[in-house]
């Protein structure tokens, strides 16, 4: 008897007509985490009547090399080889001469997106998508400044493949685009349930999922998606109630893998209950993705088991578990030692003895939110969902933006975005519970070090 997958979803709330109306993009200025300097380079601001040849002097008295005016009494020197920056200002500072001595700081242009959410307001996707947010969330408004600042915006040219129910990425016949999906670049799509080349949604789960991942953004519609820009693949292996066997799902895989895909999302789990020997197709697949140089994230599962589902627990698939609103781990999400990494997926906190971030006895946190089918293949609506599912497209997403942003090169190794994703990950606390902690979007698409532009 074939193995089935599952998911986990809800009824959604109604779409309110002013929520898709349109507006106007853009960059503003905000902080986006802390400071980072230009090495070496010191901003010195001299007193008034400080002439050309004072200013030089007093540079080189302090062991610094004169660069550039900024202004008739400010210059930008830079520090000599292998001393601190500190220690120059030291110096400048003693000097008479020097009204002011600090260091060059780096600014980084920050990215707001103009979607409205379901305030209708523009930028209004903050008061839905907490689970973008830095406090609990991944923190995607400085990863995007990240990218935005090295010349990468978004996670263009990255292939992302999304194995659920299909995706309303276009119309065709009764169905229906997303209003939200109508910028997102799609590419190759297969339904494997009923032997299509149009790989559309019955269900609602996979353009939620879709939508998380790489929803158009910054189009005056709807909400935001992580990796936006990127190329989605819709690979339909699960039917219209979320149901697919282990032999459609592993043939997904190799389908994801031969066309290209990065990175391939499985938002689906089989039961607890199920073990590596009964779903041999699937192993070999992921080994077989992974070797043409795709990263695999997969739900952990909605069991509340101290124990990771397949087919996240397989080797090569990093398992993803679910937090909430609180930073604590979601009370379905299974844990254990198989997790690998946790991300926001709603719902209400597990009781877990001494972690001060879980109170399951308060009002449960909220879930994750996005613009998806709802009752039929061509009506729209805000659907709230908690789940493991909910969690996985964070890290799918983060992952397209880590091969983006080129920040552990060019073409990075699945393993090596998965060390990037754990190395910077937040800890929240016990590894059998947490993983390597909460994923940071910010801090894996960091650079090293700032450098002058």
């Amino acid at each position: 008897m074939a193995r089935t997958a599952t998911l986990r979803s809800r009824l959604p709330a109604a779409l309110s007509a002013a929520a898709l109306a349109a507006g106007l993009g853009g960059l503003t200025a905000q902080a986006a985490g802390a400071a980072t300097t230009a090495p070496g380079e010191v901003v010195v601001g001299f007193a008034p009547g400080t002439d050309h040849a004072a200013q030089v002097a007093t540079a080189r008295d302090a062991g610094a090399t004169p660069e550039e005016a900024v202004t008739p009494t400010t210059r930008v020197v830079r520090t000599r080889p292998g001393e601190s920056t500190a220690a120059a200002i030291a110096r400048l500072r003693a000097d008479p001469d020097v009204a002011y001595a600090v260091p060059n700081v780096v600014a980084h242009a920050a990215f707001t997106p103009n979607d409205p959410g379901r305030s209708g307001v523009r930028g209004g996707w903050r008061q839905t998508q907490w689970n973008f947010l830095p406090a609990a969330g991944i923190d995607a408004p400085t990863a995007w400044s990240n990218l935005i600042a090295d010349g990468r915006p978004g996670a263009r040219g990255v292939r992302i493949a999304v194995l659920d129910t299909g995706i309303a990425y276009r119309n065709w016949g009764r169905f229906r685009r997303s209003p939200d999906l109508a910028r997102t670049r799609f590419a190759s799509p297969y339904d494997f349930v009923a032997g299509s080349r149009y790989a559309l949604d019955r269900n609602g789960h996979g353009t939620h999922v879709a939508s998380t991942i790489a929803e158009s953004t910054n189009n005056g519609i709807g909400l935001a998606g992580i990796a936006y820009g990127a190329t989605v693949i819709p690979v339909r292996v699960l039917d219209r109630f979320g149901n697919g066997d282990a032999a459609t799902i592993a043939r997904g895989i190799r389908y994801a893998a031969n066309r290209g895909a990065k990175v391939i999302n499985m938002s689906l789990e089989f039961p607890s209950s199920v073990r590596a020997t009964e779903i041999p197709d699937i192993l070999a697949a992921v080994r077989y993705a992974r070797r043409k140089g795709a990263f695999i994230a997969a739900a952990a599962g909605n069991e509340s088991a101290r124990t990771v589902a397949y087919p996240a627990r397989a080797s090569g698939v990093v398992a993803v578990g679910a937090t909430t609103e609180h930073r604590c781990l979601a009370d379905y999400s299974n844990d254990g030692s198989g997790l690998d990494l946790v991300a926001p997926g709603g719902g209400p906190d597990a009781a877990i003895p001494g972690d001060p971030n879980c109170r399951p006895d308060d009002p449960p946190g909220r879930d994750i939110v996005q613009l998806t089918l709802v009752d039929s293949i061509s009506r729209f609506s805000y659907d709230a969902e908690d789940g493991t599912s909910m969690a996985t497209p964070h890290v799918s997403g983060v992952a397209a933006l880590i091969v983006a942003s080129g920040a552990i090169g060019r073409k990075p190794s699945p393993q090596a975005i998965e060390r990037r994703l754990k190395s910077t990950a937040r800890r929240l606390g016990d590894s059998r519970r947490y993983g390597a902690g909460l994923i940071d979007a910010a801090a894996a698409t960091a650079r090293a070090s700032a450098t002058r532009r």
